[in-house]
């Protein structure tokens, strides 16, 4: 019984190590984002800059490397101000994934957390504008809306619960700039608050941390009709950079 609780303690060390590297990256070009919010005196369309974006979320395994090397992170030492209770409850422990699938997105993991993770890893979290223009693409068009499959998906995912067990990160199928489980898999994190009504850059925008809220499964909303896009924005509005939530996660970006 010992040994084979050992092979299965090895065999779950091995998916973990097999799922901690970073994933590729994906070059989304320059381009035009037309928010979902505006003001009477605000831009109907903002610029975007091109940017590196990665391929799929970050996973359990990876986020498991994070917190080896960053002490400060693990569930037992976190301080209450940077994660709520909930942070990593899927975990068995700090170092210890348990039932966790190392190839799954990471979830229950705050905003600050994943920050800190993309610094660590000399990257970014996305803004809300660069997130919700490449989740905008379609399959084989850069223009979702005019991608007629990529409509039906999104509803698709919309109208259904998540599964009990969530899928591997990146096991998605790619959009058109070779991005995988922008929808369908988890909501994430952006590295700005409430920028659905942001029509600036917004990097240069500033605020309160503890106001940043998240990015989840996007179109390009452009008129009252999009429904996907208002559950968008009240999940948003929902969330404080100290929150997590069990189907959470994020993923990162980087200048050009």
């Amino acid at each position: 019984m010992r040994i084979r609780r050992s092979i299965f303690a090895a065999l779950v060390a091995m998916c973990s190590i097999a799922h901690s590297g970073e994933p590729e990256m994906a070059t989304v070009p320059d381009g035009k984002y037309v928010p979902l919010f505006r003001g009477e005196k605000d831009a109907k369309e903002i610029a975007v800059s091109a940017f590196q974006l990665d391929e799929r979320p970050v996973t359990n395994g990876e986020s498991l490397v994070f917190v080896r090397e960053n002490p400060k992170w693990q569930r037992s030492q976190v301080k209450r101000l940077f994660a709520d209770e909930r942070y990593l409850a899927h975990w068995s422990g700090d170092l210890n994934l348990g039932k966790a699938d190392g190839a799954q997105p990471v979830t229950n993991v705050s905003w600050f957390a994943a920050k800190s993770y993309a610094a660590w890893r000399e990257k970014r979290l996305p803004t809300t504008v660069e997130w919700e223009f490449a989740a905008g693409a379609g399959f084989t068009i850069a223009d979702g809306a005019k991608d007629a499959e990529f409509q039906q998906a999104v509803a698709r995912w919309y109208s259904t619960p998540s599964p009990a067990t969530l899928p591997a990160a990146g096991s998605g199928r790619a959009n058109f700039y070779g991005i995988r489980d922008l929808h369908g898999l988890v909501w994430e994190w952006t590295s700005d608050f409430n920028s659905a009504i942001v029509t600036g850059d917004a990097r240069g925008d500033t605020g309160l941390e503890r106001n940043l809220f998240c990015g989840a499964g996007s179109l390009g909303a452009k008129d009252t009709a999009n429904f996907s896009g208002f559950m968008r924005f009240g999940m948003r509005s929902s969330l404080k950079a100290s929150y997590t939530v069990h189907n959470l996660g994020f993923r990162c970006a980087k200048d050009l």
